[in-house]
């Protein structure tokens, strides 16, 4: 019998992007689990899925990853409306906008009604990148060193996990405290802002910076659904139309910690007569 914490979690809809499928950075068996407990009428992959500037260097495709794509495709054949939303590091589907494959719609960009009637413009947010927009070479520079980054992240989580202690991102401690990635953050978030503006919704759903946030500017609802290679979040729609994001290595904590005797919210064995 499933626990509270391992009960399927039904939602109206899902958002995830930048899963950097084919990159040793992707948080894949995180994701599987994620997908195991959940359920959607409606899935947006938001952009970067496939990370396909990773794969023209060399090529890296374990198992796992494949699992991920057989996943969201029985999604599609259960009945969950899935569409693909290209970034930058997956932008070779953008020749393919307005097609379906397995089931799965590509499109440039949605606009997505909560249950309760607002409306969500929902894109990648790359176009809004001055540096990958106007000098891509340099995106290309920095994708090399945050993939760096990114290898020594895997290396101390092994670590971390043979001497018992949970995920921890390396990068994200670094980004979130450093003041230029900090102030490029918070000029990406306005212009995503302004476009929502522009175009007259309620708000906007977005992904590409690996940084989730949900925060109100100017009468717009920004969401920004995070990463799985850094934070494992997602971005979900509750039944009632109420967004919420899902800090996943958060919720796998709270489920290990539920199946340890003697921890906060574990099980305890009463001791023989």
């Amino acid at each position: 019998m499933e626990t509270e914490h391992e009960a399927t979690r039904r939602y109206r809809s899902i958002w995830l992007s930048d899963l950097h499928l084919g990159t040793r950075g992707c948080q894949a068996d995180m994701l599987l689990d994620f997908l195991k407990h959940t359920e959607s009428e409606y899935l947006y992959l938001v952009g970067d899925i496939v990370d396909g500037w990773r794969l023209k260097k060399g090529w890296y495709w374990p198992q796992a990853h494949n699992d991920v794509v057989q996943k969201v495709l029985r999604r599609v054949r259960k009945g969950t409306k899935v569409f693909l939303i290209p970034g930058n590091h997956d932008e070779v589907f953008r020749d393919f906008i307005g097609l379906q494959f397995g089931g799965v719609t590509i499109l440039e960009d949605a606009v997505h009604t909560t249950a309760d009637g607002r409306r969500f413009l929902v894109l990648h947010g790359d176009l809004f990148d001055a540096v990958v927009k106007y000098a891509k070479w340099l995106a290309y520079v920095g994708d090399s060193a945050y993939t760096l980054l990114l290898t020594l992240n895997t290396w101390l989580n092994a670590a971390r996990r043979r001497f018992g202690f949970q995920y921890w991102s390396l990068s994200a401690f670094l980004k979130n405290r450093t003041k230029k990635a900090v102030e490029f953050i918070g000029n990406y978030e306005q212009a995503l802002a302004d476009e929502a503006k522009r175009r007259q919704v309620d708000g906007i759903i977005c992904g590409h910076i690996h940084h989730a946030e949900m925060r109100d500017m100017g009468g717009v609802l920004y969401c920004n659904d995070g990463d799985w290679v850094e934070s494992c979040t997602a971005l979900v729609e509750h039944a009632d139309g109420t967004l919420e994001i899902i800090h996943w290595a958060d919720e796998v904590r709270k489920r290990v910690a539920a199946r340890q005797p003697g921890q906060p919210g574990g099980t305890t064995q009463k001791a023989a007569a």
